[in-house]
């Protein structure tokens, strides 16, 4: 075998290899980590007031979840591509003026795979609209929990008194919601989102 198909073993390998963390995000379920004691032992609140906030802790513990395995595949997956695409766009031009006619069936194909893998991430990227499903899931967790620390740290910022308190912590937490679910439904998936305008190769 040439150098080339050593070359080309050898980059397809890798390629597999370093997409296993992405892979390992879309199949698992990631456990939460709020960190510290929660509702059931905050002092500011009344045990009838702890238990309606640790109720609704419950129910959106799901959304959590799943909002934090969103943002950890997007964001392996996000990487994964600008690890890969960057390089290939140095890399191509110098494999094309290294091909010399004795090889030039092995080093052609290794051409091809590069374009090819380099191809598929962007049109992937692109139409799943990785960057922004990452920003927003990730943004969604992240304001949740900022929200969620500072009713147990300082709950008079929600209020006068503790049913004023819970009443605009449960709405601030529907916003989230309401804004996570909107910046879903905006990245969804389309064709016309995997075509390059005037047919030019896109970028991440």
């Amino acid at each position: 075998m040439s150098v080339w198909t050593y070359f080309t073993y050898g980059y397809l390998l890798t390629a597999i290899l370093t997409f296993y963390p992405t892979l390992k995000a879309i199949l698992r379920k990631v456990k939460l980590h709020p960190g510290g004691e929660s509702f059931d032992k905050n002092q500011h609140f009344s045990e009838q007031t702890r238990e309606l906030l640790t109720q609704h802790y419950s129910r959106i513990q799901g959304t959590l979840i799943f909002w934090k395995n969103q943002a950890e595949k997007y964001r392996n997956f996000h990487y994964y591509c600008l690890c890969w695409t960057i390089p290939s766009s140095i890399t191509i031009p110098i494999l094309i003026q290294s091909m010399n006619a004795g090889n030039f069936n092995s080093s052609s194909l290794l051409v091809t795979i590069i374009s090819s893998h380099t191809a598929i991430l962007l049109a992937f990227h692109r139409g799943f609209k990785v960057d922004k499903n990452f920003k927003s899931f990730r943004h969604g967790e992240s304001e949740f929990y900022d929200l969620y620390r500072r009713l147990l740290d300082r709950p008079s910022s929600f209020g006068k008194n503790e049913i004023e308190q819970i009443e605009n912590y449960f709405i601030e937490v529907e916003t989230i919601r309401k804004f996570v679910r909107n910046a879903e439904t905006d990245n969804m998936p389309s064709i016309e989102d995997t075509k390059a305008p005037n047919n030019k190769t896109t970028s991440i």
